[in-house]
């Protein structure tokens, strides 16, 4: 880092977390509720040591009373912020009347919410679940079944069966989206996994053209990579992919939870290119905070499927769908595509000028509210440092930093969040400086693929 001494990333690390978080984490460590978490809960996340209850807005609000500016969103989900009043409304109205039927009948909403997400995205059907990752492993059921023929339906095992998935991916953690996930940590601890997944080098065109053949039912791919750092896939992959699949007999299917209803400025990030995929995969920022997730399909895709093929207990219910319709609504009326768009370029904008004063940072990577900070060094400290100051955000692949601000976001958070990154970056680099992290910025790799 720039005027530091160099030294071990264990050493800033352990450094920082003896003096910057044991105080902090002593408080919390009192709270009974913390306590309950660590005691009972599987421990599956490495949480922050407060206790977050409440949230107004781009803000959220500890037990101690402490205000942090939320550049976070839940990891994507919050794209109304918190609290939002139309959002509140139809909550406390809808649980009023029914949380809960059942999808052997109709409800007030699930129609409606299928016709607009219909609209916005170009594609015919919507079958409604829960999640990101349920989407994910529904996506990949009509996949293979649509490729099956009769012969294969009445049990003999199809030929037509592969999935190709990209390289860097994350889709989920069920167990089909973790077999389709590239990064290794997720998947290798559970394998053997589904099998007949081959990964593609991103945005490499010539190893997708050496691994498609007639034996792939599916490629699946996130239109912008979210954990995997904010990596946009490129129009030439996109679409050879497109071509490739038309022409194999194949589905397209675009991962699209966390980049996906407005995140990008667009209503889908596969909007910026001419063609559509066969199947798009939504959850995130769907139902303002309640889980529901959705699979989109053509009619192409939707005249395979027949009552008992697949389905959902809870998926599409009258509480999460209308806050979901009132959600795409908002966004509608307020025109937050259009501060998505306009807020995102002020951020970046700014994000570059650090990049001109912070040597540590590599690149700054930016897809509307949708941005990855690339260091050369851990992230970790700046996250905790970060939360010190009153800034949520977080790390992906240990060394990008991944903002995800509300569409709501105004001109002066924008400012507000640059000022207080600012200053975590200045106090950061001012400690015992870590090691540089070897890990490569991806790249294409020959003349096949696109520059970023």
């Amino acid at each position: 880092m720039r005027n530091a001494p160099k030294k071990s990333a264990g050493s800033l690390n352990a450094d920082f977390s003896q003096h910057g978080r044991m105080k902090t984490l002593a408080g919390a460590k009192s709270d009974s509720r913390v306590t309950d978490a660590e005691t009972f809960l599987l421990p599956t996340y490495k949480r922050q040591p407060f206790v977050l209850e409440r949230g107004k807005g781009c803000y959220v609000f500890d037990a101690a009373g402490k205000k942090y500016l939320d550049f976070l969103g839940g990891i994507a989900v919050n794209a109304l912020g918190h609290a939002h009043p139309r959002i509140v409304k139809a909550i406390r109205r809808e649980a009023a009347r029914a949380i809960h039927f059942s999808n052997l009948y109709h409800n007030a909403y699930q129609g409606p919410l299928a016709r607009k997400l219909a609209e916005w995205s170009g594609l015919d059907r919507v079958f409604f679940c829960n999640s990101g990752t349920e989407a994910i492993d529904g996506a990949m059921k009509l996949a293979r079944l649509c490729e099956r023929t009769p012969q294969d339906a009445a049990g003999q095992p199809s030929r037509k069966h592969r999935f190709l998935a990209l390289e860097n991916s994350f889709h989920g953690r069920t167990y089909g989206a973790i077999s389709v996930t590239a990064t290794e940590k997720y998947r290798l601890p559970f394998a053997p996994v589904v099998p007949g997944v081959e990964f593609v080098r991103f945005n490499n065109v010539a190893d997708l053209e050496a691994k498609f053949d007639d034996s792939v039912c599916g490629i699946l791919l996130e239109t912008v990579q979210g954990e995997g750092g904010i990596y946009p896939v490129s129009e030439l992959f996109w679409n050879r992919a497109r071509a490739l699949a038309t022409e194999h007999g194949a589905l397209m299917i675009a991962d699209e939870i966390q980049c996906g209803l407005g995140r990008t400025g667009r209503y889908f990030a596969y909007q910026r290119f001419a063609s559509k995929p066969d199947m798009a995969v939504i959850a995130k920022p769907l139902a303002a905070g309640l889980p529901l997730g959705a699979i989109l399909a053509t009619n192409k895709v939707a005249s395979y499927i027949s009552p008992g093929l697949h389905g959902t207990t809870f998926g599409g219910g009258p509480l999460v769908c209308a806050a979901a319709l009132e959600c795409l609504q908002i966004i509608d009326d307020e025109k937050l595509l259009e501060n998505v768009r306009g807020r995102g370029e002020e951020l970046k904008a700014g994000l570059q000028a650090l990049a001109a004063k912070f040597d540590f940072i590599r690149e700054v990577r930016a897809e509307g509210l949708m941005l990855g900070v690339h260091l050369s060094v851990e992230g970790a400290p700046f996250v905790a440092e970060a939360a010190k100051r009153g800034l949520l955000i977080n790390c992906t692949h240990d060394h990008i930093l991944r903002l995800l601000p509300a569409f709501i976001v105004t001109r002066a958070q924008i400012r507000e969040f640059l000022k207080l990154f600012s200053a975590v970056l200045a106090a950061v680099s001012e400690k015992p400086a870590a090691a540089e992290i070897t890990a490569p910025v991806i790249r294409p790799s020959n003349k096949y693929a696109t520059a970023r």
